[in-house]
């Protein structure tokens, strides 16, 4: 199966959105070449714009542009994005409800080698607290494709997260994306996989080998985490009355932690998070990272047995 990265849709997306909206500009922070900004800003040079490595000056720039009626993507690392320039975000961007979009690149463990600084596992989390911020985590680079076409219209803050790693395709190419509807993607009675990102190609593995011991474990895919689809989470507790979470991310403040406030208020049932485990991470082979941090369907299956059996 052939694999792609989410960050390689995000350019490639950004570059077909610019020949349809005159008004697209892109900015980036001294990363095109990895964030693949680079592919709009070799198409459309005049409206590519490079601040530097300046995140907070990057997020003022996106700021004021938008209010002169631009489309505005603004572009970083995730830990620069959403740790850098949080301050900036929150006041520039969310305060005045500012229609711009901030495309996070190389999220999570999985930006592998680069290590312990550049691995974000709390933007989910910082962003989440931001008022009318709404957070976008495709799985697959037909989601992020549809993700980049669905923030441009929705004037209101978005926050995108993007994969440095190549992950498997999990959607069709011609589905209807929708922010805030959630995707079902396998049915089962015994266990609902809540997952994001590409957590959703791990839960689906864990799913088809679990069924073979006899667990039937259906399989929901969130590509937004806020707002969150809460008509298909209190779905899937009232149907399998267990959850198991999944993301490349913090257990604490992101997706796991997202879909429990929810359920304890509103349809209490046991919800199983895995995800990283409040923790750093650590320079190494991104696999090897995932594998590390129990970011695999290994460890879905494990804690799916687990949930079944409590």
């Amino acid at each position: 199966m052939a694999t792609i990265a989410t960050r390689d849709a995000y350019g490639a997306a950004l570059a077909e959105l610019g020949a349809i909206d005159p008004k697209l500009v892109v900015l980036d922070a001294d990363l095109a070449a990895a964030t693949k900004t680079s592919v709009f800003a070799k198409a459309y040079p005049d409206r590519f714009f490079d601040a530097g490595i300046a995140e907070a000056n990057l997020v003022g720039i996106a700021a004021g542009l938008s209010t002169a009626g631009y489309t505005v993507f603004a572009s970083s690392f995730a830990m620069f994005a959403a740790g850098r320039a949080f301050e900036q975000i929150r006041n520039s961007i969310g305060y005045p409800a500012l229609p711009v979009n901030i495309g996070a690149t190389h999220a999570g463990i999985s930006v592998g080698e680069d290590g312990a600084s550049h691995q974000c596992c709390e933007d989910i989390a910082l962003m989440r607290t931001i008022p009318g911020m709404t957070i976008l985590n495709p799985a697959d680079d037909v989601e992020a494709r549809a993700a980049v076409f669905a923030a441009a219209k929705l004037q209101s803050p978005v926050y995108l997260r993007f994969g440095r790693l190549a992950v498997p395709r999990v959607n069709a190419e011609d589905y209807d994306f929708q922010i805030g509807k959630a995707v079902p993607l396998r049915a089962g009675t015994d266990v609902t996989i809540i997952a994001t990102g590409l957590m959703v190609a791990a839960a689906l593995e864990a799913a088809a080998n679990l069924e073979s011991e006899g667990i039937s474990a259906a399989v929901l895919n969130i590509h937004t985490i806020k707002p969150l689809d809460e008509e298909a989470v209190l779905a899937a507790a009232a149907q399998t009355g267990v959850l198991v979470t999944a993301e490349e991310h913090n257990i604490i403040g992101g997706l796991g932690s997202a879909v429990a406030e929810l359920v304890s208020e509103k349809s209490p049932v046991p919800v199983h998070r895995v995800g990283v485990r409040d923790t750093f991470g650590r320079s190494g082979p991104a696999l090897e990272m995932l594998r590390r941090y129990g970011l695999d369907a290994k460890t879905i299956a494990e804690t799916v047995r687990a949930a079944v059996r409590r």
